[in-house]
């Protein structure tokens, strides 16, 4: 009878470790804490396309993101992990376990990033690699995008329109997003921003979205002050009111294609291009850059003044000086061109 007490005894710790050795492997396998980021941060992984299993977890040891290789594995076959690998950018952080990690990529839950259109864009170059800043599809293939006349023909738009289709902001995309689904998404964005609101304002002072983006983008070149846009987009359309040439600077230099000129010269009002606002009444055929948020809202309610004329203070604050005469108009510009002598002689002398 001892001997069976005995037997017995030891039989049920036996069976006792063995649960206990078994809910250790269990817990250790799946709820154990794997992830290694700094305190408080997120980690990204990124598994592009074609990606296989074994590329996903060099990424991860490579990149010291995980305490434990083994365990990891482990999980990952449990959640069929290897023969589901999905493209994406994951974010990590040190509160997971390898089921949470390995569920995650398994079911290609990927975490969106942002992509910022905001500062000048003139060229379709700068464009895409503002698009292509963050994304798995490099600034080539987003350029490619952008000079496809077929598809940007699907959104109402060719090469000539195409920079007024993007409205500066901030959107939320997934990394793995296609150059076709990059454009298509940037044209929703479109259409939601030019709402009833804004497409009867531009209806109430004459002109269609793309024309008041036209003119929007000579606005955000002529001045970044936000407050002085309105009187600005003013000017201009009291010149487009009576006929009168556009004459904007910088209309010559995306004509020049020189974005290195710094002022503007005579032999630049010669230049043959529809563009060339000096030459040719109206307004140019389409956006020299992207223009700003606040600046097509400058254009759509512009301010109602006299003015014809502006050029830059002479305290070169970056705002301007109004005149609605052009004798008044060359007082200011004489004043500016005195200050900017006197600026450039201290200059001279401090050197």
């Amino acid at each position: 009878m001892k001997k069976r007490s005995c037997f017995f005894a030891i039989l049920s710790m036996l069976v006792v470790f063995s649960g206990l050795l078994a809910g250790g492997w269990l817990f250790f396998t799946f709820r154990h804490k794997n992830i290694v980021t700094p305190e408080g941060d997120t980690a990204y992984v990124l598994i592009p396309h074609g990606a296989d299993f074994e590329q996903l977890v060099d990424s991860l040891t490579v990149n010291g993101l995980l305490k434990y290789e083994k365990t990891f594995r482990w999980a990952a076959r449990h959640e069929n992990l290897p023969s589901n690998i999905h493209p994406g950018r994951y974010a990590l952080n040190h509160k997971m376990n390898n089921q949470d990690l390995a569920r995650k990529l398994a079911m290609g839950w990927q975490d969106p990033l942002n992509i910022i259109i905001s500062g000048t864009i003139r060229t379709f170059e700068r464009l895409a690699a503002v698009l292509a800043k963050n994304l798995e599809i490099d600034s080539a293939t987003v350029l490619e995008h952008l000079r496809n006349d077929s598809l940007i023909a699907r959104f109402g738009f060719d090469t000539v329109s195409l920079r007024g289709m993007f409205i500066p902001n901030t959107y939320q995309v997934y990394w793995t997003i296609s150059g076709e689904q990059l454009l298509e998404r940037m044209h929703r964005e479109y259409r939601t921003f030019w709402n009833e609101e804004r497409s009867k304002k531009a209806c109430a002072i004459g002109l269609t979205p793309y024309k008041v983006s036209t003119l929007a983008s000579i606005v955000y070149e002529e001045t970044k002050k936000t407050d002085e846009m309105p009187a600005v987009a003013g000017v201009y359309m009291n010149r487009l009111r009576i006929d009168m040439p556009l004459q904007a600077d910088p209309t010559l230099i995306f004509a020049a294609q020189d974005y290195s000129i710094r002022r503007v010269l005579k032999k630049h009002t010669r230049i043959k291009s529809p563009y060339n606002t000096y030459r040719y009444r109206g307004l140019p055929p389409g956006p020299i850059s992207v223009p700003s948020i606040e600046a097509i809202d400058a254009v759509l309610n512009y301010d109602h003044h006299n003015y014809l004329y502006f050029c830059a203070k002479e305290d070169f604050s970056g705002y301007h000086n109004f005149a609605a005469s052009l004798s008044e108009h060359m007082k200011n510009a004489r004043k500016f061109q005195r200050a900017l002598t006197q600026k450039l002689k201290e200059e001279g002398r401090a050197q």
